[in-house]
């Protein structure tokens, strides 16, 4: 079923105009994700449809026709990752046979304002079981419950992870965007993989209540589409300060509810953009394309500092890997204490046991490493916990980005965003090989981070990366957007068994 690339203002045309309808388009959705995503190709990306989708498109015409609509999501059909709690017929389970048959006792936050903004939550996507947090050698965009997410451009290449499903629909265009969630790279990987637009905004700016945690510290929900235009919408409809996560507090004063009025195509024009060439990596191919857009961006006007380097980026992976496995422990265990009782876990303890019961089910391939030194943990105010997470935002804040953009006088830093995607190995795990760091920087200090495709290699997707201080989303939009209207990289995927070596 061959359907258009419809952006979000395309589609509230459509419905204004009366040439469709919001049912019409979730129908026409829910057909091409039969098709392509369960029958064609096979990409295996929504792990589930809303049962009363079509109901809910309904009422959202019928408010049309009465003359409301609620904005520019009105009608259009949204999926978000399996890791984020929705209060109707499907459930919430991260991917884990665990968690099987939960079903959220109320709206994330996110999914709050989602649903306010008259956007249709359409279904879950797939993703990395527990947001890639279980075992250390995982396989990107495998769940116990969901199967195997595979790469539209090249399937047999990974989707990466955790918000694997929601990288691969979108690409696919079996939806018009999506919300995933990232602790590190989580957003910016897989939007890049598939060639798509992701944004990992500043810690705080959107709530995290209702969604399955990793590390509190970092976690954070965000969007991806494959126009700048329809992330910076879907940004702006999810912001809102939330008395449940006290993160927001900075969002009630630096969120804004309208990213899209910084879709500025001259919007590099003056801007100081610094090349963060110490965490570029050395990859032929994938500097050969950084180049040509650093090319770019010049004849768009930027003042290109270059190099702008970084410091202490490689400095502190092994503190970050501590916070996570002691905020992990104690974050899960407060969600899962928070659920009704019929689950069948309520603590990490619990799901480890699962697991073990189930390892044929749960663990074929991988197994729970993460976890298990997790348990081993003690309590948030454990001296060696407090020292890694301070030693964490130093390095990444104060020494790190603040430091290059203090002395640069810079408004924003690029980087390559990775590789192309690598072989699914599911007897190994993951094999990236990237020598590059886009994602763990300013995922560690809580700073914004957008993707946007750059290139191809192979015929497989390569993005650049462009991330500033906490709260410069507005900027960092304005920067994607007229790098993106000026390039116009982005491809359709054509599904292909492997990669095209000739392309």
């Amino acid at each position: 079923m061959i359907l258009p690339e419809w952006t979000i203002t395309e589609l509230q045309e459509k419905m204004d105009s009366g040439e469709l309808t919001a049912r019409r388009i979730a129908e026409l959705y829910m057909d091409r994700i039969s098709e392509m995503d369960k029958e064609g190709p096979y990409l295996n990306s929504v792990i589930e449809l809303n049962p009363e989708a079509l109901e809910i498109a309904e009422a959202l015409d019928q408010e049309r026709k009465a003359g409301k609509t609620r904005g520019a999501l009105h009608g259009i059909p949204i999926l978000v990752k399996d890791n984020i709690d929705t209060h109707d017929r499907m459930q919430t389970t991260s991917g884990s046979l665990a968690l099987e048959g939960h079903l959220a006792a109320k709206d994330a936050f996110i999914v709050k304002q989602l649903r306010k903004a008259g956007a249709l939550i359409l279904g879950k996507t797939n993703l990395s079981e527990w947001a890639n947090f279980r075992g250390k050698r995982s396989v990107s965009g495998w769940s116990s419950r969901g199967g195997l997410t595979r790469n539209p451009y090249a399937l047999d290449r990974s989707a990466c992870g955790s918000s694997s499903g929601s990288g691969a629909a979108v690409a696919a265009n079996l939806f018009a965007a999506a919300a995933g969630t990232e602790t590190d790279g989580s957003i910016i990987c897989p939007a890049q993989t598939n060639g798509i637009v992701g944004i990992k905004p500043t810690l705080g700016l959107l709530s995290r209540s209702g969604i399955i945690p990793i590390a509190h510290s970092q976690d954070t929900a965000g969007p991806m589409a494959r126009t700048v235009a329809d992330a910076a919408i879907l940004l702006g409809a999810m912001t809102g300060a939330d008395g449940q996560d006290s993160a927001t507090r900075g969002s009630r004063k630096r969120g804004v509810t309208n990213y899209a009025r910084f879709l500025d195509r001259d919007g590099l024009k003056g801007a100081r953009i610094g090349v963060a060439r110490n965490m570029a990596g050395t990859d032929p191919k994938v500097i050969k394309i950084f180049e040509h857009c650093i090319e770019v961006l010049k004849h768009l006007e930027a003042v290109i500092v270059d190099p702008a380097d970084v410091p202490n980026f490689d400095k502190f992976s092994k503190t970050e890997l501590e916070v996570l496995h002691y905020e992990f422990k104690a974050d899960l265990n407060k969600y899962l204490k928070s659920l009704d009782g019929n689950e069948r876990v309520h603590s990490l303890e619990e799901v480890i046991k699962f697991n073990e019961e189930n390892s044929h089910r749960v663990m074929p391939y991988f197994g729970q490493e993460h976890m298990l030194t997790a348990q081993e943990t003690k309590s948030l105010r454990d001296k060696k916990y407090r020292a890694s997470l301070t030693k964490n935002l130093r390095l990444t804040r104060k020494e790190g980005i603040d430091a290059a953009m203090r002395k640069h006088k810079l408004d924003a830093l690029i980087v390559p965003t990775g590789g192309p995607a690598w072989l699914i190995d599911l007897v190994n795990g993951d094999s990236i090989n990237w020598d590059m760091e886009s994602t763990s920087p300013a995922a560690v200090a809580g700073y914004p981070h957008i993707t946007v495709p750059a290139g191809y290699i192979f015929g497989l997707p390569v993005g650049i990366s462009f991330f500033a201080q906490a709260w410069q989303e507005p900027e960092l939009i304005k920067f994607a957007y007229a790098f993106e209207q000026a390039t116009q990289f982005r491809r359709q995927p054509r599904y292909l068994p492997t990669a095209n070596l000739n392309a």
